[in-house]
């Protein structure tokens, strides 16, 4: 039985998970027990502490849930390959940034890293992140407004341990991928956290077995629960393996329909994945109950969008959030008059559309088909006549425009690309095309001043930089720049 504290800035994470599940946490040699004084984050947002050595450079140690400034005390098991982990037993002395967390998970979850630091220091250190990066003054912050039960998605993995003991949560910090119950998140509504413990109620009594990816063996992989945050509408996916001797009888799942809609109407899916060797992945859904899709509305200056999400559709994880977001960023190229928007990487298309009322012509480019064909629905669904989708790799895309008869060379270039950034190809393009403007949002501020700073020996200057709170209490930010010729 997982056991629960709770919350207080002096308990240790190891409370928090069952003695089997413990055993099994990546070890090679006994404990070290050793104190320290956190000074900086590391690049996931973890506490970072350095042990000296006299005759060699200093150690470098990622403790999970610590902040610069707290006097800690770990235990940390040795490894061959860095970084060095340590675990947290006790705070010695709290950072000023410390608080008590509303979480009894926040010790051993590998969601939330910055749930015991006070949010406006959070918001402190994300901006001087975008600032560091870019080594440029930056306009404030955009804060989200509730910082807890702001996601629309969430996804919930099913795991068991060596002695058959089943998990349904999130992966533990530092320890991916073994997984902990989770009672309540949150960061999300209260009703996701009442379907996740309904569905754990049922696979208990199940006989199922969780999906066990070395081996290829077992059922259940993920629960995914999502939420259109603007209409009250409700999702749950369950995504099981394609492996045929592995099905779940036609009676478990109908009694999962039913555990999931004691909370109420939900629109229920089954999402199969099947995984050949040798072979694409390929994905298949079945409709079991309910509302064959959701809608969710955008509320923006502009006037409201809405968008049909099905299990496989993208959505911004913040829906309210999302909203600021697409504002500031159409506020900065407001100025200009019909112009021509190209939206790179454009996912389900939602800024484009968001931009189509001031353009004369906008073109999203995507590579996922899945994603576009989303973007066609919705761009009929909101009577968007202006805006047309091409699938594929955005340079190779950029490419085939060039060559038709009909180009026209863009005035703004929207682009949102992975945490890579653009890719070589896409960057070339963006030079020879010479948009008037490109408004270039991000979540990783360092690869976005790494593209920006070739975009600017290419005869364009930065001329806003506007970080964005997307995730409280992680150390993922968002961040709009905005370059002109």
């Amino acid at each position: 039985m997982t056991i629960f504290p709770k919350p207080g800035i002096l308990q240790s994470p190891l409370q928090f998970i069952s003695p089997s599940l413990y055993n099994l946490l990546p070890m090679t040699q006994e404990p070290e027990t050793v104190e320290l004084s956190i000074q900086e984050f590391s690049s996931r947002g973890y506490g970072v502490a350095y042990i000296e050595r006299p005759t060699a450079k200093p150690v470098e140690v990622e403790v999970a849930h610590t902040l610069p400034g707290d006097r800690i005390l770990i235990e940390m098991r040795r490894k061959m390959r860095p970084p060095k982990k340590g675990r947290l037993l006790e705070v010695l002395t709290a950072s000023q940034d410390r608080v008590e967390t509303r979480c009894s998970h926040a010790r051993v979850c590998g969601g939330c890293c910055w749930q015991q630091m006070d949010y406006a220091a959070q918001l402190r250190i994300k901006e001087k992140r975008v600032s560091d990066s870019f080594k440029s003054a930056v306009s404030p912050i955009i804060p989200c407004d509730s910082p807890f039960e702001y996601r629309n998605k969430m996804e919930f993995s099913f795991s068991e341990n060596r002695a058959g003991a089943k998990y349904l949560g999130l992966m533990i910090a530092q320890a991916e991928p073994y997984v902990f119950n989770v009672d309540k998140c949150h960061l999300c509504k209260p009703w996701f956290s009442e379907v996740l413990n309904e569905v754990r109620s049922w696979w208990e009594q199940s006989g199922i077995q969780a999906y066990n990816p070395p081996h290829d063996t077992g059922t259940l992989r993920y629960l995914t629960l999502r939420e259109a945050v603007r209409t009250g509408q409700k999702m749950a996916v369950l995504n099981i393996s394609g492996r045929a001797e592995f099905a779940p009888p036609k009676a478990q799942i109908e009694a999962f329909v039913q555990a999931v809609q004691k909370t109420g109407p939900i629109s229920v899916f089954l999402r199969i994945h099947q995984a050949n060797k040798g072979r694409p992945t390929q994905f298949f859904e079945m409709h079991l109950a309910g509302p064959d899709h959701i809608v969710e509305e955008l509320h923006l200056e502009r006037g409201t969008l809405k968008f049909k999400i099905s299990p496989i559709s993208f959505f911004q994880p913040n829906t309210l959030q999302a909203e600021k977001l697409y504002n500031a960023a159409l506020s900065l190229i407001a100025s200009y008059q019909n112009p021509v928007i190209y939206d790179l990487y454009c996912g389900t298309g939602t800024l484009g559309m968001a931009a189509a009322s001031q353009a004369s012509q906008v073109i999203g480019i995507e590579l996922s088909p899945e994603a576009v064909l989303d973007a066609e629905v919705n761009a009929a669904r909101n009577n968007i006549s202006n805006i047309s989708f091409r699938q594929g790799d955005v340079g190779q895309v950029l490419t085939q425009l060039q060559g038709e008869s009909n180009f026209r060379r863009p005035d703004i270039a929207i682009v949102d690309p992975p945490r890579a950034g653009l890719d070589p190809l896409a960057l070339h393009h963006l030079k020879i095309l010479k948009p008037k403007a490109i408004l270039y949002i991000s979540c990783n501020p360092l690869t976005q001043a790494a593209n920006i700073e070739n975009l600017l020996a290419s005869g364009y200057r930065l001329k806003a930089l506007q970080p964005v709170d997307q995730f409280p209490h992680t150390y993922h930010i968002e961040n709009i720049a905005l370059l002109e010729r």
